[in-house]
């Protein structure tokens, strides 16, 4: 049986975001408290089924390795570090000679945040005709844009979704990577240009989800806006949108595949305005299946699990108890506290 290895870039100076960097490594910046972009990824290794990651590091490294030891979340970690920086191709060629026969990987940049479904992009990797993919997702202006017609301008629009893919920071091997005759520089530069001349090079896609790399000071500031009211789990995430002493609403994701526990709120009643995706709702005597637009209730003590069966967003809307929830059957590892 293959086993999929997790591997991380973690050896960047992150100058762009000195002073911050200056004493820690940039998968260390927090996102919210005692939270940081490393330990979302390991979360994430850790809720797709990888128990095995490898830290590509480099500079502080002894701080990443004081934070994580060898065992995070039950998952397996080992630490490769580059002596002197020669870019990401060497770092990635170090870590596959860490690769046994039987392991294909997973491989991602250290300071990439995104609600990925990487259990999804291993199963069709492991399909796929070509030995490496890359994650693409659509690309978001970095810039408000406007529109014109003849010698008018008509509308403006701010920052929307563009009809361009990027790369997202994540790529699956089936195996080794072939680096032909390149020792040293960025892989982005350097393989995948090689791997797409020689039709080596596949792609894994997924439109609409939260995805950033956070590169400077104005981007960590927008990522722990969006993690304020946010807590990321096994299957998604939740995030509070309202909470008064009237009612609570909160902003459900849960990934293609994945479910919540099945659980029950004792006083808590709750209706689910579905806002996009798929999938149904498993009651103990029936299920209740659901589409974009669809409303369902659930009642204070009925037992139920959410289960998506595509990418899933939902709108929460209940009377106020924020804790109100009851865990009969889980099977996921969770973040300390949650």
């Amino acid at each position: 049986m293959t086993r999929t290895v997790g591997m991380i870039l973690c050896g960047g100076f992150g100058k762009r975001l000195r002073p911050i960097t200056e004493n820690i490594p940039k998968p260390l910046i927090e996102i919210k408290d005692n939270y940081t972009i490393l330990d979302k990824q390991l979360f994430d290794f850790k809720s797709a089924g990888v128990d095995r990651v490898l830290l590509l590091t480099g500079f502080k490294s002894e701080k990443i390795q004081e934070r994580y030891g060898n065992n995070y979340l039950d998952v397996e970690i080992e630490y490769i570090k580059e002596d002197e920086p020669l870019g990401t191709l060497n770092a990635i060629k170090l870590g596959m000679e860490s690769l046994g026969n039987n392991e294909q990987s997973v491989i991602r940049n250290g300071d990439v945040v995104a609600d990925l479904n990487i259990k999804k992009m291993i199963e069709q990797g492991e399909k796929s005709d070509y030995p490496l993919s890359i994650f693409i997702t659509k690309m978001v202006s970095p810039y408000g844009i406007v529109e014109i017609s003849g010698d008018r301008l008509v509308s403006f629009k701010e920052k929307p979704i563009l009809d361009y893919y990027i790369n997202g920071g994540v790529y699956f091997s089936q195996g080794k990577i072939d680096f032909g005759e390149f020792d040293i520089g960025d892989i982005e530069k350097t393989v995948f240009p090689m791997l797409a001349k020689e039709n080596k090079l596949g792609y894994y896609r997924e439109d609409g989800l939260f995805w950033m790399a956070i590169d400077t000071t104005k981007e960590l500031e927008e990522i722990k806006k969006e993690y304020k009211n946010r807590e990321d789990k096994p299957w998604g995430y939740e995030k509070v949108l309202i909470y008064t002493d009237k009612y609570l609403t909160k902003e459900l994701f849960l990934k293609e595949g994945f479910h919540t526990s099945f659980h029950y709120h004792e006083k808590k009643d709750e209706t689910m305005y579905i806002i996009s995706g798929a999938g149904y709702i498993e009651f103990d005597d029936r299920k209740e299946y659901f589409g974009k637009n669809d409303t369902i209730r659930i009642k204070p003590e009925e037992r139920h699990s959410i289960v998506a069966m595509e990418n899933t967003v939902l709108h929460e809307v209940s009377t106020p108890h924020l804790d109100d929830t009851t865990r009969v059957e889980d099977g996921y590892h969770r973040l300390k506290g949650d």
